[in-house]
């Protein structure tokens, strides 16, 4: 086991968590609150209050006058602005071990992966920001609208802070998420209220206790803790929200874009993924391949939106390429996240373990065939076997259905027409990859996969400056990039007659 950090130590020492809003700690408006459980083990590592609707309205209005004009965020310089998440990338850089610590203790991921993808990705994904906050432009424009007695136009737009944003974030990717909707919004010149999940909210904690460190104004970023149907209701529904954020299910993504419109309050919603990998008879290796498909969907349990749970495999080499990558997952160690020998940690909770193994079921009941895996083990702990099923049928649930879990279906085709039609045969579209060295080939498929992501000969990653985000039922706008920051902006048009 590794030793905590003594910071990590002294955090979790207090047991219970209050809400951080207006620069500090403050209690709960009612005595409610939810235990956070360490998925490895099933112990409680901390408890956190579960916000109601008047713990969600001071946070609110501590953002909304943090946002007014003559406030100090409002009139801080762009550059000034950019120098607090410039000095917030570095101290969670500095500060990487134990925010890592912590979202293993609470997600179960493998340390590793909480270095590199949460406390690293945060960390980039912070300096990149802090980069645009001198880079927001506007456009001038020709016109023409005519003027009597020879006057001219002068046509501008500008970009402009929307507002207080809510940003509601998931407990598989808890800080690097946050970061991706935290980061841009400030760097607009936004003020936000982030809702993490009530499975992971302490790492969010830790985030903004690091955020005043680094001399962010009171106010400007809240942290309320709470579940879904109380906490994030009341804060989807506030009037003074006038940006929605939100990363997680398509199912409650619907309920989120439909109460936001009650208030015309703007939504981005980066939802559900259903991604197939799509491998040709002509892969440039074929154990790399292999390889590259198993860390798509098993990478992080395969509690990851972009997963490619689903595999077409040409049927010429359907065979091979299905054992090696049975090989693959059959070789991975499961064991808990702080374990530097394990490849695979536990699902995040018993609910989610139980919502998983009931699509293994349900995999099995319609006529799949099981490869490998399919078993929870362990008595302790939220642990699954690295699950690989077989199925000609493309409209089987567990083909059509995300599992989010680590589970992947193999399915053959004939051409790229077939591998076509059966990878666009889905509600979702949020990436693809497709494996071949032929580069002609990769490119038609490129163009016509209905997916927002693409990657070619690679399991799909992060990049601060690449956008992120799903046709169809796999959301709206995008994160991540130059579109990143202008999602939390609003246009205004001027003319200057002169």
């Amino acid at each position: 086991m590794v030793e905590l950090t003594d910071k990590l130590t002294k955090f979790l020492a207090k047991k219970n968590h209050n809400h951080f809003i207006n620069g500090i700690y403050q209690p709960s408006i009612g005595d409610d609150q939810i235990a956070v459980i360490n998925p490895a083990n099933e112990e409680i590592i901390g408890k956190v209050a579960l916000g109601q609707k008047e713990d969600v309205d001071r946070a609110v209005a501590a953002a909304k006058k943090a946002f007014q004009y003559n406030s100090l965020w409002r009139r801080m310089s762009p550059d000034d602005r950019g120098k607090i998440l410039y000095s917030l990338a570095e101290l969670i850089t500095d500060h990487s071990e134990t925010i890592a610590q912590m979202v293993t203790l609470e997600n179960g991921k493998l340390l590793k992966d909480s270095r590199s993808s949460d406390a690293g990705g945060a960390a980039n994904t912070f300096r990149y920001y802090a980069g645009w906050t001198t880079k927001i432009e506007g456009e001038t424009l020709d016109l023409s609208q005519p003027q009597k007695g020879g006057k001219q136009n002068f046509a501008f737009t500008r970009r402009e802070p929307i507002g207080v944003v809510a940003a509601i974030v998931p407990w598989n990717f808890p800080v690097s998420i946050a970061a991706w909707k935290v980061a841009p919004a400030l760097a607009a010149g936004c003020t936000v209220v982030l809702k993490p999940s009530e499975e992971t909210p302490l790492s969010a904690l830790l985030l903004a206790e690091l955020a005043m460190e680094a001399g962010m104004p009171e106010g400007v970023f809240n942290v309320v803790t709470g579940d879904g149907r109380t906490t994030g209701a009341a804060l989807t529904a506030h009037p003074d929200i006038k940006k929605v954020t939100f990363t997680g299910s398509t199912y409650t993504g619907k309920i989120i874009g439909k109460t936001a419109m009650e208030n015309v309050t703007g939504v981005s919603l980066e939802l559900g993924g259903k991604s197939p990998a799509i491998v040709f008879d002509d892969p440039v290796d074929f154990g790399a391949t292999a390889n590259g498909v198993a860390a798509g969907i098993f990478r992080n349990q395969g509690q990851v939106c972009v997963a490619g749970s689903r595999v077409y495999i040409q049927k010429k080499v359907f065979d091979k390429v299905l054992t090696d990558i049975t090989h693959v997952a059959e070789k991975m160690k499961i064991s808990h996240g702080f374990d530097g020998t394990a490849d695979l940690g536990p699902l995040v909770s018993k609910g989610h373990l139980a919502k998983v193994c009931s699509y293994i079921e349900t995999g099995k009941r319609e006529g799949a065939s099981l490869v490998s895996g399919g078993q929870s083990i362990k008595n302790k702990g939220y642990y699954l076997q690295p699950t690989i099923f077989s199925s000609p049928d493309n409209q089987q649930t567990i083909i059509q259905e995300e599992i989010f879990g680590p589970v992947l279906t193999a399915i053959p085709f004939d051409d790229m027409e077939d591998a076509l039609q059966k990878a666009n045969d889905s509600k979702m579209g949020l990436a693809a990859t497709v494996w071949t060295k032929n580069i002609s080939k990769a490119m038609a498929m490129i163009n016509r996969l209905e997916a927002g992501v693409v990657y070619v000969n690679s399991p799909v990653r992060s990049d601060p400056n690449l956008p992120l985000g799903g046709y169809k039922q796999s959301g709206i706008g995008r994160e991540l990039g130059k579109v990143g920051v202008y999602n939390y902006t609003t246009l205004k048009s001027v003319n200057i007659v002169f």
